[in-house]
């Protein structure tokens, strides 16, 4: 009698676009199935704990709408622009062998760039997984056939450039060290929604000492409910409320002078620049009463042991960059920096040094090419001059890892651009996203559990190897095998195309010496820390003075940039107020930001029937009561909002923990579960941030009206 082959435990690492890159134990049920998934407990940033929706990822690896065999698009492409499409439909699509929708791809980029020059060709990607080989490797295929390059900037831009304003460096304390500080100050992060481990870590220090953890953010999410000192801002005056902190600090003795004198640059111009930032001018611009700002000053400037956890928030206000510099200075003017569990942390990105050369191809890099704004799509795609920077019209796209139709800004021009007739899209994808319904091919792919890749933590110190555990079902292939496919149709050599997987992780950590991948996937991670005295900028900032930067002069800082973008003439010179946001008006009453829901992560996640159960459902806007009862609109009302944009169908909640004038949707939902087919992106802008470039995802103004009863 035959008996089931029993269960056994794998290893793995999430690969999803999150900060905390969680080690992995995966229950690998038979070669072509999962159960459940947990954290690895042996590993001691991950702890044991993952977010719910990745526990769940059965659900979504063996999602019976996955993408299967590649596809050929039969009819026209308006109904999918519309958001009106399935793959099984089989008067909109074909199913075709894998050597003819190559063929076919690789044809039409050809023709594309006989007509307009290779920079016609656009290769479209992003963080739709983290892992380097699969992620990445688009990038040898765009510099061996001199195609458009991409500038990256719809997620870190501003929080990255704020952050390196000061240190020089995208690097800080351990983060484990949050377990032995005694004040966490969790600002412009959603922890619980967005990198529970976070919580892990700050929660850890409260039970076994009594520190406090404070949060600062826009509304009351479910990490402010588990806060001790509740900051609730107004979207985007991050800076006054910082200024404000700063002012008190100097003002009650709390800065340190010794640390300043010798770790900072203007400290003494700094607090004469802060003399008139008072509580009370920043309570008339933050919404919060002149007694919080008092009491969080208070808190900070007694806590030696003060860790400031500092999110990508940040990162989606016009202001941003500014915000996050002036959040980051606090801790230089207290020397927080000094002491274990004390400091300023948002990443570290900048302490792997892995060398991508290989996998990315940029040993052939051309970088006279122009390089397209990735936020920007929607422009490029309608032809306005600016964004294309005087080069041919974008003809023919090759997407991975990423849905614009749903998460770009500014959705009116992105559906418009996509719309077009001549404008030839291959999208490799997992499940027929809105990106996928509008493309002429499609590619089915290849899920994180049934291919090889490396990654590393952004909000922790480790490398991790993610091995192939399961095979793939039917015909999905990854990014990995479509883009060497591409590659030896288009006559693109490079060593690259004819590695494996493995062979490109194990060149990156020999040429990184980082050791190899028999010894990685051995050892399952290798921690990359460094040591305390380096990581608290002990020995300097990473300038070249050593000189932590009050004053930084923003077009130079060692950020990702294409040149200066957005008003950066403007830029205060020390931490200030910027009002560089879309203030309300009497035509837009209403500040939105549009934040994470805790069981999304971005459009990922949003086809699973239990995370989408989880949120409830549908799409809804938070809405102030005060405001609600002023515009007459009743809870679960179906509302529209709407700027020069767009227009937005969704329903109405009542929700007293925002500031009036704000509004708050969670999530990026389908743009079919919105009544009128428009997802929230519609409401947002893909105006360059200043000083480098971004998304300003969280800084809309707009209207609201009602638009159906309650239900």
């Amino acid at each position: 009698m035959n008996r089931p082959l029993p269960s056994r435990i794998a290893y793995s690492a999430c690969p999803h676009d999150c900060p905390s890159t969680c080690a992995l134990e995966v229950e690998v049920l038979d070669r072509h199935s999962i159960g459940r998934v947990r954290g690895a407990r042996d590993n001691d940033y991950t702890a044991g704990v993952i977010c719910a929706k990745v526990a769940r990822y059965a659900e979504r690896i063996h999602n019976p709408n996955r993408l299967r065999y590649p596809l050929r698009r039969k009819g026209g492409k308006a109904d999918a622009v519309a958001g009106f499409a399935d793959w099984r439909d089989e008067r909109a699509w074909e199913r075709i062998g894998w050597d003819d929708a190559l063929d076919m791809v690789a044809e039409a980029f050809a023709k594309a760039e006989a007509r307009h020059g290779s920079e016609t060709v656009w290769p479209y990607y992003y963080a739709g997984t983290m892992g380097l080989v699969q992620r990445d490797g688009i990038n040898r295929l765009r510099h061996v056939k001199r195609y458009s390059e991409q500038f990256d900037t719809i997620c870190t831009n501003p929080a990255w450039t704020g952050f390196t304003a000061g240190t020089g460096r995208l690097a800080g304390p351990d983060p484990r060290e949050m377990a032995r500080s005694d004040l966490i100050v969790i600002w412009g992060t959603n922890a619980v929604a967005t990198q529970v481990n976070v919580m892990t870590h700050a929660v850890r220090a409260r039970k076994e000492h009594g520190a406090r953890i404070a949060v600062v953010d826009v509304y009351r999410n479910e990490t402010m409910k588990q806060a001790d000192i509740a900051i609730l801002l107004k979207p985007g005056t991050d800076g006054a409320f910082a200024c404000a902190v700063m002012h008190v600090l100097f003002r009650d003795g709390h800065a340190d002078w010794d640390y300043l004198d010798k770790y900072t640059d203007r400290p003494r111009e700094l607090e004469v620049h802060l003399r008139d930032k008072s509580p009370e001018w920043a309570a008339a611009i933050t919404g919060l009463s002149v007694a919080e700002i008092e009491a969080f000053a208070k808190a900070v400037g007694e806590t030696e042991r003060t860790y400031f956890r500092l999110g990508y928030g940040f990162s989606r206000s016009r202001n941003g960059a500014v915000n996050m510099h002036a959040a980051q200075s606090i801790a230089a003017v207290t020397g927080a920096w000094q002491y274990e569990g004390g400091g300023a942390f948002h990443t570290n990105s900048d302490i792997f040094g892995l060398d991508k050369t290989m996998v990315e191809g940029s040993d052939v890099r051309d970088r006279s090419l122009r390089r397209l704004d990735q936020s920007r799509i929607g422009p490029i795609l309608c032809g306005e001059a600016e964004p294309l920077q005087g080069g041919p019209p974008v003809t023919a796209l090759l997407i991975q890892n990423t849905n614009p139709m749903s998460v770009a800004p500014d959705q009116t021009k992105v559906k418009r651009g996509f719309g077009r007739d001549d404008l030839f899209v291959c999208v490799h994808e997992q499940v027929m996203t809105e990106t996928a319904s509008v493309a002429d091919i499609v590619l089915p792919a290849t899920m994180f559990l049934e291919h090889d890749d490396i990654y590393r933590g952004g909000g922790h110190q480790y490398i991790l190897f993610g091995p192939k555990l399961i095979d793939p079902p039917d015909e999905c292939r990854s990014n990995h095998q479509v883009i060497a496919g591409l590659a030896a149709r288009l006559g693109a050599e490079h060593p690259g195309f004819a590695m494996s997987e493995r062979e490109h992780i194990d060149w990156m950590l020999k040429k990184s010496k980082r050791g190899t991948l028999v010894e990685l996937e051995a050892a399952r991670w290798i921690d990359c820390q460094p040591d305390f005295r380096t990581a608290h900028y002990l020995d300097g900032f990473a300038y070249p003075d050593g000189k932590f930067r009050f004053k930084p002069d923003w077009t130079k800082v060692r950020a990702p940039n294409n040149g200066a973008m957005g008003p950066h003439e403007t830029l205060p010179e020390f931490p200030d107020y910027w009002p560089a946001i879309e203030v309300a008006d009497a035509r837009h009453p209403f500040r939105l930001a549009t934040s994470p829901a805790r069981s999304f992560l971005n459009s990922s996640f949003n086809e699973t029937p239990s995370s989408l159960a989880k949120e409830g459902g549908r799409p809804e806007v938070l809405i102030h009561p005060g405001d609600a009862d002023e515009h007459g609109i009743p809870d679960g009302a179906l509302v529209r909002l709407g700027n020069h944009r767009g227009v937005v169908t969704l329903y109405a909640r009542h929700f007293d923990g925002v500031r009036r004038g704000v509004l708050i949707s969670e999530g990026i939902w389908p743009n079919a579960a919105f009544p009128d087919g428009n997802g929230i992106n519609s409401l947002t802008g893909a105006d360059p941030i200043a000083p480098f470039g971004g998304a300003a995802f969280h800084d809309n103004r707009v209207w609201v009206e009602v638009a159906g009863r309650p239900s």
